[in-house]
């Protein structure tokens, strides 16, 4: 197996032990096709390389059925890191808590929101009415408006086009921040940042395990964690990006 390498000298404690333990959770599903971990350290980790090729409606109609039986795999609970693992999980660089909590807009606005909120401020790209508008709509979705009756669902967590690989074979996963959440926040990742064919692997998901009515309504709910992470660190626009999520997240109750 041709192997990639990712090196980090200035890596946390369980940087790269974290991604491992949350590829091989996902691997375990048979759902979607996710790289496979050859070898793990403190300063690195070595996964197999992956061919790309090109994006073809079949690979993306493929991948959204794949994705669902990923998700249905399950999790213990909302909030749960990868079995095997404790402490914080990492998205891109930066980490955040995840605990198991019994609901899950507890958990989406306590520890993927909230947390990002102090360093986007800090930082300048959210103003402190703007970090205001953030928390109110983190109360709406904590007091459980947007919770449901569905179960945990098995995340990748960093969904965005730069981690969905188009290989010869199909599509293969890469660079997860993999926990127990809502299947809808995979999904509002995919369409925030974009990817190929995204209609159509919407489609295959939706028939392979249908979608609850008004799911399009709720993309702002989810995208509120995405936007602000990149608000933390990636300056002003997507600090008005996430304010601009959490008002049409109140506008919806």
């Amino acid at each position: 197996m041709e192997q990639h390498v990712k090196t980090r000298s200035d890596a946390p404690a369980g940087f790269f032990a974290a991604e491992a333990a949350g590829l091989r959770w996902l691997a375990e599903a048979r759902g979607a096709r996710i790289a496979r971990v050859a070898e793990v350290a403190d300063d690195r980790i070595c996964i197999e390389r992956i061919a790309e090729t090109g994006a073809t409606a079949e690979a993306a109609e493929a991948f959204g059925a794949a994705l669902a039986a990923t998700h249905d795999a399950g999790a213990p609970a909302f909030g749960s890191p990868p079995p095997g693992w404790e402490g914080d999980i990492f998205i891109g660089r930066r980490s955040q808590p995840s605990r198991p909590t019994a609901t899950w807009g507890a958990f989406y606005a306590a520890q993927r929101v909230e947390p990002f909120l102090p360093v986007a401020l800090a930082a300048g790209a959210l103003s402190s009415s703007g970090a205001e508008v953030v928390r109110r709509a983190c109360a709406l979705v904590a007091d459980g408006a947007f919770d449901d009756e569905e179960t945990p669902a098995r995340l990748h967590g960093d969904l965005w086009a730069g981690n969905v690989l188009w290989a010869a074979d199909g599509v293969v996963l890469i660079d997860p921040a993999a926990h127990g959440g809502h299947r809808e926040t995979d999904l509002a990742m995919l369409a925030l940042f974009g990817a190929p064919f995204l209609d159509r692997i919407i489609a295959a998901y939706d028939r392979a395990h249908p979608l609850r009515g008004g799911w399009r309504d709720r993309v702002p709910v989810h995208q509120l964690h995405p936007l602000a992470v990149h608000a933390a660190g990636h300056g002003p626009s997507y600090g008005r990006a996430l304010v601009e999520a959490a008002e049409e997240t109140l506008a919806l109750v």
